[in-house]
């Protein structure tokens, strides 16, 4: 295993019950946002999740992939439908990587074009 998920996910709910200690009002606005998201339910929870596992992939955030994990799981999400939503990840990063290689190539030939 490359990470003790179960006690990684302990230590954020620490590090953050101390946060909402020092400062509610940073908790409140993001269980604001959380709850904003599933006000009309028109996804469902599982297909939400999904989603959120999906973009904390691609925001390389360890603390949102534990947390949308364990959440899925709870939702009813398989093995097989969360590796479906990290191979839409997976595409869009690559696109990503694609989209700005083209803006590589458009800063060198502006480079290139001024020493001509």
């Amino acid at each position: 295993m490359m990470l003790d998920w179960n006690e990684y996910q302990k230590q954020i709910a620490t590090n953050n019950a101390q946060i909402g200690r020092i400062n509610h009002e940073i908790l409140k606005g993001y269980r604001g946002l959380s709850q904003a998201g599933e006000s009309t339910n028109l996804l469902g929870g599982k297909v939400r999740e999904l989603i959120a596992l999906a973009v904390a992939v691609t925001r390389q955030c360890d603390g949102c992939i534990i947390t949308h994990t364990d959440a899925a799981i709870k939702q009813g999400a398989t093995k097989e439908e969360i590796v479906e939503a990290l191979s839409v990840a997976v595409a869009v990063n690559a696109g990503a990587a694609l989209i700005f290689s083209s803006r590589v190539m458009d800063a060198f030939n502006a480079k290139t074009a001024e020493d001509k």
